[in-house]
């Protein structure tokens, strides 16, 4: 079966070996865009499925022209003022990556 991944992070995409990958400037929990507007949903799901058709090659990612309205001021009203549990070890992990590869480089 044929797959292809809608995300709002394309880069890991290829690091974990998606077949084919649709990139959105959406905001986290809103992949196929604002909840309730059908018409722009079936644009990225439209697109997501052109995607799927047209691949020619492993690895391919499409990023869509889409931008998500205000997306500063919307990103602030909706983070939490204390990053959640994952966050700081996902911050934590990828510092000392980086602290690893530059003592070794």
């Amino acid at each position: 079966m044929s797959t292809v991944l809608v995300t709002m992070m394309p880069f890991w995409s290829d690091r974990i070996g998606v077949p084919r990958t649709v990139g959105v400037e959406f905001p986290f929990g809103h992949t196929l865009g604002h909840a309730g507007d059908v018409q722009e949903q079936a644009k990225v799901v439209s697109h997501a499925l052109r995607a799927l058709a047209e691949a020619r090659e492993p690895g391919m990612v499409v990023h869509l022209p889409y931008t998500w309205p205000d997306f500063e001021r919307w990103k602030r009203e909706w983070q939490p003022e204390k990053p959640p549990p994952i966050i700081r070890m996902l911050r934590e992990r990828a510092k000392a990556d980086r602290e690893n590869e530059a003592s070794a480089g």
